[in-house]
């Protein structure tokens, strides 16, 4: 779904001669985080999400501050990282535990309840709030973009 519609972005702004670095530091609102900021924080609730998961620990992601290529790289790599994590183990982590770490807090989540309540939730704003971003700036995106491709039966 990202690397889909980032690679189409890309593409779009070098036909129409638009500069990346300015995607890269876009934002919706002043008081919002740039573009930057949500495709960081979409790769570290997926593959960060499933890490963490094993290691039984999460905090915030780290600071990056990457250019287009490196975002790309990034989504390319936890993408790529994803299939380490095949149904079986990702199903053994029921029961376990991951500890949330934020500054000096602390919340203690049941693996399948940080995945369901926390991460996933929140590599769903990241993504949307990253393609809101694109869409404000006029990139020919859609929904069959954000979707990615179908897993039809058959």
């Amino acid at each position: 779904m990202v690397i889909g519609f980032v690679e189409k972005v890309r593409v779009w702004c070098e036909e129409e001669g638009l500069s990346l670095d300015d995607v890269v530091a876009s934002q919706l609102h002043d008081d919002m985080f740039p573009f930057h900021f949500q495709i960081v924080s979409a790769s570290h609730h997926s593959l960060g999400a499933l890490r963490s998961v094993q290691t039984g620990e999460f905090s915030p992601p780290p600071k990056m501050e990457l250019d287009f290529a490196g975002l790309q790289s990034l989504v390319a790599e936890a993408r790529s990282g994803l299939t380490d994590f095949p149904p079986d183990v990702v199903n053994g982590f029921e029961g376990g535990e991951v500890v949330f770490k934020l500054g000096g807090q602390s919340m203690l989540f049941a693996a399948e309840g940080f995945l369901l309540t926390f991460s996933l939730p929140n590599f769903y704003f990241y993504t949307v709030t990253a393609y809101d971003i694109l869409r404000f700036k006029g990139a020919p995106i859609g929904k069959r973009d954000f979707l990615g491709p179908l897993k039809l039966k058959g």
